[in-house]
């Protein structure tokens, strides 16, 4: 067994790793190899190796924008690979690749089966996450535009527009990290250039050259990650949240991606009732464990 850092030649394996097990996470082979490349503070990847096969992966991040900073984590092993230290070695790795960036916290999202073996690093569980997926073609009709408010696909979008309504979405959202801000190149870099984002799948309301409300997405023309969905405050209460995440569902269909796929935390009455009104379908549950680092 080789645990090390990740490799470009690891990812095809990762990839299928993942496809195998956690379908719902929608990693993509760009997105993987773009982390490899980039060396950025806390950011790390690591691989457990079987006769040259990945068996095991985990990867880091800063949460961009929380202060003071905070970390998040994935650690997956393959299950006929369970027990037998592969886990604990790789979350050892995360956790120094964190502490080494200045994160005070980690934060992991892990099947619920894994809580108590994880309290042994100190984790504790704050609250669950729900996955769900829906088909896009099962999408329901796109409801009624309000007046005044356009539809635009987000690569049609000012990015800096985008920002400005993303800032006001990340301190207001559910969760356990403190967001307070990120430097624009940062999230210009980090989001709208990503080579895992779909801008072209995702969508805007605005608003008198304001974009009000959006669903940003990332994957590819396959599958689909609704990364973050949004509605500026004074906005709320009109199904701006449900009309763009609709769109974003007939354009993805007309795209001929086959599966979209999102997470709520519990709790999150608004945001499950759109889903729900939507058609997605419950496929995984998650705790959400947190330990001081």
């Amino acid at each position: 067994m080789e645990i090390r850092r990740a490799e470009p030649g690891d990812v095809d394996g990762a990839i299928a790793l993942h496809d195998a097990h956690a379908p719902y996470l929608v990693l993509t082979a760009a997105g993987m190899r773009r982390s490899l490349a980039e060396r950025v503070p806390g950011r790390g990847t690591f691989a457990a190796l079987e006769a040259g096969e990945v068996v095991g992966w985990a990867s880091t991040a800063l949460i961009a924008g929380s202060e003071p900073p905070d970390g998040q984590l994935r650690v997956l092993v393959r299950p006929d690979h369970r027990g037998r230290g592969i886990g604990a070695k790789l979350l050892a790795a995360t956790h120094e690749e964190l502490r080494s960036a200045g994160a005070t916290t980690a934060r992991v999202f892990a099947d619920p089966a894994t809580v108590q073996w994880a309290t042994r690093w100190g984790y504790q569980q704050t609250r669950q996450v729900h996955y769900a997926g829906i088909d896009p073609r099962k999408a329901p009709d796109i409801p009624g535009v309000p007046s005044g408010v356009r539809l635009v696909p987000l690569n049609e979008v000012d990015p800096r527009s985008l920002y400005e309504a993303d800032l006001v979405a990340q301190r207001t959202k559910p969760g356990d990290a403190k967001i307070t801000t990120r430097p624009y190149d940062d999230w210009l870099d980090g989001v709208w250039k990503s080579p895992a984002m779909v801008l072209d799948l995702s969508m805007a309301a605005v608003y008198r050259d304001q974009v009000v409300g959006f669903t940003l997405g990332n994957g590819d023309h396959t599958k689909i990650w609704s990364q973050m969905t949004a509605t500026l405050p004074e906005f709320r209460g009109r199904g701006l949240a449900k009309l763009v995440k609709c769109a974003a569902l007939h354009r993805a269909a007309d795209a001929g991606v086959q599966a979209a796929y999102t997470a709520n935390y519990d709790g999150n009455t608004p945001m499950i009732a759109v889903n729900e009104w939507l058609g997605y379908h419950r496929v995984a549950t998650h705790a959400v464990l947190i330990c001081p680092l």
